[in-house]
């Protein structure tokens, strides 16, 4: 195929942006004109589950096409090994010169893993322990603890600002690529940050939503979780007593911050419209997780429930694609990377288990399509945020048709053993129900749990977590001793996180 008639790609991945709160997918409150117009132009997958419910995890896996067990990242430590070949070493392969701007949260010495440029970069340190990163007075509302909550309301996010400098550098990009005159097509990959928390939006874009937030819709008290693994995350995480005020303030503003993201986004897409670049652009939106803003007492990722692990998924390309589309099938992020590579003619990578969606989209009633996504979450050693001590936690996700088992291996703290949990989300969509214990299933959690166990050995991700922890205790150390120079960066000013005082 002439590079002429190949399409430019463009892939978009913001951080913790829930599906469900984009008008596209429904939500009657969000205002996201841009992504609307986006999902207007091509199409929307309704069931698109990420690799792994946290960050570093989840994007490795999208790069990769492989899950966390098979590039051996499963948490925000860990480094992707460079000898793995991800979507841009093949998009390098078919002759595009892959370029990325913002958000990768790559980990160590490789910054680029196949793309030949990067510009703008991530806000932490490439070596993990050369520094802290600093919030300034919302100190530790970037992670998964209640100070997020209480800390929430208007000011300024410093995500935000990294994302409107990655705009602006994707924009010069876009114009600088129109001015070449040239036929060669493009591919750029754009990393935002937002609506990750702090849960702080403008006070312009917070007021827009003040008063207008539902609450959520399945609350529920900490004294009725039951579940052993839930009850203790909640208690880790300090979820026992939020309060309605947080409750309502840290949803209106994150709505406010997707509403940001959505403008930035409208930004890049007039840009590519203003160049006629439109219609041969290939389009992926997508981001690395999800977000529960409250959804069963439960906040941030770190979960299997639907309002974590589902993720955007919005293909647009006008001159080869449907426009106007909504596909239900079960589908998975790593997909996403396979139907970049197919449709830019790009070999595809050896070891990606991703499936090109573009034959799903000729025909969504595609037969052979395997409506099946999985999804791992691990933790490590001493993880203050995510494990308690050097007790860690293997938990995996499948999600078959309308079935969905949640896996925990091991026992709880005090030895007893964690259950696994199973939904039917064809009539439950909520997750409301457990079904484990129904006779009537047993059946179905036999199947679901061997699906889970066939390729995933437990034992052997402890095992290797607890070895990567072991190297940590060696580089974390020597970065933070010798301050080893980072090749792309983007230096976030504690000054620009804050909440405006007074909150009124």
């Amino acid at each position: 195929m002439p590079n002429s008639t190949r399409p430019n790609i463009l892939f978009i991945e913001s951080d913790q942006h829930n599906p469900a709160v984009i008008g596209a997918y429904g939500d009657p409150v969000i205002r996201t004109p841009n992504l609307d117009a986006l999902s207007a132009r091509g199409i929307v997958f309704e069931n698109s589950y990420c690799a792994s419910p946290i960050c570093v995890p989840s994007r490795a896996a999208m790069l990769t096409g492989q899950h966390p067990y098979q590039n051996e990242v499963w948490t925000n430590s860990q480094y992707l090994h460079s000898g793995i070949p991800t979507f841009a070493h093949s998009l390098g392969a078919a002759g595009y010169s892959p370029v990325q701007i913002g958000r990768m949260h790559f980990n160590g010495p490789d910054q680029l893993h196949g793309f030949t440029e990067r510009f703008i970069g991530d806000h932490n340190p490439n070596h993990l322990g050369a520094e802290e990163v600093d919030h300034g007075s919302l100190h530790g509302t970037a992670g998964p603890a209640r100070v997020s909550l209480e800390l929430s309301g208007h000011g300024l996010n410093s995500y935000q600002v990294h994302d409107e400098t990655v705009t602006a550098r994707t924009v010069e990009f876009l114009d600088d690529h129109a001015a070449k005159n040239s036929d060669e097509p493009f591919a750029l990959a754009i990393g935002l940050m937002l609506p990750h928390q702090p849960f702080v939006a403008t006070k312009n874009d917070y007021d827009e939503y003040r008063g207008k937030v539902p609450p959520p819709k399945n609350p529920m008290p900490f004294e009725d979780e039951t579940h052993l693994y839930l009850k203790w995350w909640k208690s880790h995480a300090g979820l026992e007593d939020v309060t309605p005020e947080e409750v309502e303030r840290t949803r209106t503003a994150y709505y406010g911050l997707v509403t940001r993201l959505d403008e930035l986004l409208g930004d890049i897409f007039d840009a590519l419209e203003k160049h006629d670049l439109l219609e041969n652009t290939l389009i992926v939106y997508t981001a690395d997780h999800g977000e529960q803003i409250g959804e069963k007492g439960l906040w941030w990722k770190q979960t299997f429930y639907e309002d974590s692990v589902k993720v955007p998924a919005i293909i647009s390309w006008p001159a080869r694609l449907p426009q106007g589309e909504k596909i239900n099938r079960i589908t998975s992020q790593l997909d996403l990377n396979a139907t970049m590579l197919d449709a830019a003619e790009a070999p595809a990578l050896p070891s990606s288990i991703g499936r090109s969606l573009l034959p799903l989209i000729d025909n969504p009633a595609n037969q052979d399509w395997h409506d099946i996504a999985f999804s791992e979450y691990c933790t490590e050693p001493n993880d203050k945020a995510h494990s308690e001590g050097e007790k860690i936690w293997q938990n995996r996700m499948v999600r078959e048709g309308d079935w969905k088992l949640i896996y925990y291996h091991g026992d709880d703290l005090n030895g007893s053993n964690i259950p696994s949990q199973l939904f039917n989300l064809k009539d439950d969509p909520d997750e409301l129900h457990d079904l484990i214990d129904a006779p009537q299933h047993q059946k179905v959690v036999s199947h679901l749990t061997n699906l889970v166990l066939e390729d995933w050995n437990p034992a052997w991700v402890d095992a290797q977590i607890r070895k990567q922890s072991a190297n940590l205790g060696i580089t974390i150390p020597w970065a933070k001793n010798t301050q080893p120079v980072d090749t792309v960066r983007w230096d976030l000013n504690p000054a620009w996180d804050y909440l405006d005082d007074p909150q009124v």
